[in-house]
């Protein structure tokens, strides 16, 4: 009898939670969520807070920002100050959309050209249009995937814990990576570039070189792609692994923990510090 309770107990609470999951999300059958707020002159910051979500962002010609998603979940679009907030959220009892398609669409004027915080814990993103200008671009991923274009910024941060970032034209004044894990392949880059590997792989191809370049690499690879007609003074140190550049090198320094030298003018400076793995310099 005991037992007969107990199970009733365990299907009733069972059932209590179940259907709990779905009051706390009004949206539970899917569908689209649609947010909207004005970009006001006194917002310094579009802040995009996004998680388990297929994000693009749109650039387009209007004069406030709208978000709209598709699928289960729950969708913030408002000022916060000097802010404006895009963020989703899923529900903690949302148990069975693990496979679920989520899409999320965030409109913004073209003519925005402050800063732009985005934070990724999961999904992928696209930043998609002709260009866009910004004061600052801060790109702080969990994992994931993203695929910047046409980016033109006074300064750009990167802080990824693990994914793939892909980036096809950055223009800017100073970059600054941080890797954890993952791939970060950039093409078309000019500005300066400073980067901390930790362990992964950097892909990095620039269109002008006039600014510095440093980069510390733990456990990975990296490869640099200049163009032929660079002039820079490189200080490479090893640890364990080796730094190799088809540039032909003079008053060169050539050992098996450093690689020194100067191509053309060596007008600007390349800092490469390996502890474990490998920098090809072409």
């Amino acid at each position: 009898m005991k037992r007969i309770v107990i199970l009733l107990l365990i299907i009733t609470g069972l059932y209590i939670v179940f259907n709990q999951s779905f009051q706390f999300d009004g949206f539970a059958a899917g569908g689209s969520k649609d947010g909207r707020a004005p970009l006001s002159n006194n917002i310094e910051t579009i802040d995009i807070n996004v998680g388990g979500v297929k994000t693009t962002i749109i650039p387009e010609n209007r004069d406030d920002v709208e978000a709209i998603l598709t699928g289960k979940g729950s969708l913030i679009v408002k000022e916060t100050g000097s802010r404006l907030v895009v963020e989703t959220k899923r529900k903690m009892f949302n148990w069975f959309s693990f496979s679920e398609k989520r899409q999320l669409n965030i409109y913004i004027p073209e003519d925005y050209n402050a800063d732009m915080k985005i934070q990724i814990g999961s999904g992928s993103l696209n930043f998609s249009g002709e260009s866009m200008k910004l004061d600052e671009l801060s790109l702080d991923i969990g994992s994931g995937n993203v695929s910047l274009d046409h980016i033109e910024v006074n300064e750009f941060i990167h802080d990824g814990s693990s994914g793939k970032v892909t980036i096809d034209t950055l223009v800017t004044k100073t970059g600054t990576f941080d890797l954890s894990s993952g791939n970060l392949e950039i093409n078309h880059y000019t500005g300066a570039f400073n980067a901390e590997v930790s362990s992964g792989k950097l892909s990095l191809q620039i269109d002008k070189l006039n600014n510095p370049i440093d980069i510390d690499l733990s456990s990975g690879n990296v490869d640099l792609d200049l163009p032929d007609n660079a002039d820079f003074t490189l200080d490479g140190e090893v640890s364990s692994g080796n730094i190799s550049s088809e540039f032909p090198l003079t008053t060169t320094e050539t050992d098996n923990k450093n690689l020194k030298g100067i191509h053309g003018s060596g007008k600007s400076k390349i800092n490469i510090s390996v502890s474990s793995g490998d920098v090809d310099i072409y």
